[in-house]
This record gives structure tokens, C-alpha cells and sequence, in this order.
């Protein structure tokens, strides 16, 4: 995993951007890391969870549904490789149907923190604001949309 290190100032709040006040206290955060394995690092998430998370992610991700530039960069694909013989559209449509799928079964009003936390990279605390939530429900929430997302891709 990639680590990109930097000093934060510790408040109330948690961590700012601010140059730690003499004498105030500071703490060390990985800027490259995402908050759902944050979360799971420090046990608030199962394995289950985690790995449901990652494939939700993997699946935003391959289905190219976060906004992007227009012109594509990826390598000309070479006849015989790949996925069972997929092109790249016939991929990106798989992992938009698993996608929209996973969500689906999330359902409605846990898909909302699920979205912001797994796929938008929101801190949770960030996406409880945001979602007009109370502080600290959040979690409950998207473990128990986790749980269905790893039904979904049967993951045990």
C-alpha cells in the first residue's frame, strides 16, 4: 500500500491542516489511505466487510462511473488476453451491472453512506454531516450496508 505521510494538528474535530501550535499535540496520518480500511485497521470493520467494501470499489472503479477526462490512455488491447475474451466496453458494462447490483441490494438510505464512504473516498464523520446524520451513526449504518453488499458478491 502506498503511504504518503504528513503532520496534522490534533483537535477536537480530529486531524486539520494546520501547523501544530507549540506545545499543542500532532499525530502522523497516511493521506494515500481510504477510509474504509482506516476503519478496518482499527477494527471497527470485519474482514467480510472490508472485502465487500474493496470489491464495491473495484467495481466503481472498473466501470469508469467517477467522472474522468476525455480522452482514453489505456493500452491497445492485444487479441487472446484479458477477461474470457471481453473487450474493454463488454468489462466496464460487467462492472457497472455488479455495481448497480451491489447497490441495489444494499438498498435505499444505506446505499447513500456506502456511496460516499467506498466509492467518493468521504471520511465517515465528513459524509454524516452531509447526509444531515448524528455524529457516530454513520458506522452502524454502513456495516450493516456492507453486510448485504458481501451477500450480494457472496462473499463469506
Amino acid at each position: 500500500m502506498k503511504r504518503i505521510l504528513a503532520e496534522r494538528e490534533l483537535t477536537a474535530e480530529g486531524p486539520t491542516k494546520r501547523a501544530a501550535r507549540r506545545g499543542g499535540r500532532s499525530v502522523t496520518v497516511n493521506l494515500a489511505e481510504s477510509p474504509l480500511s482506516w476503519l478496518h485497521a482499527r477494527g471497527h470493520l470485519s474482514d467480510r466487510q472490508f472485502d465487500a467494501g474493496e470489491r464495491l470499489r473495484a467495481d466503481w472503479e472498473y466501470a469508469q462511473l467517477a467522472p474522468g477526462v476525455t480522452m482514453r490512455w489505456d493500452p491497445v488491447r492485444i487479441k487472446g488476453t484479458g477477461d474470457a475474451g471481453l473487450s474493454q466496453t463488454e468489462r466496464q458494462i460487467a462492472a457497472k451491472a455488479r455495481f448497480e447490483g451491489a447497490v441495489k441490494e444494499a438498498g435505499p438510505g444505506l446505499s447513500d453512506v456506502l456511496w460516499r464512504v467506498v466509492c467518493a473516498g468521504e471520511a465517515l464523520a465528513d459524509a454524516e454531516k452531509a447526509l444531515a446524520w448524528p455524529a457516530r451513526s454513520g458506522k452502524l449504518v454502513l456495516k450493516l450496508a456492507l453486510d448485504r453488499v458481501a451477500g450480494f458478491y457472496r462473499i463469506t
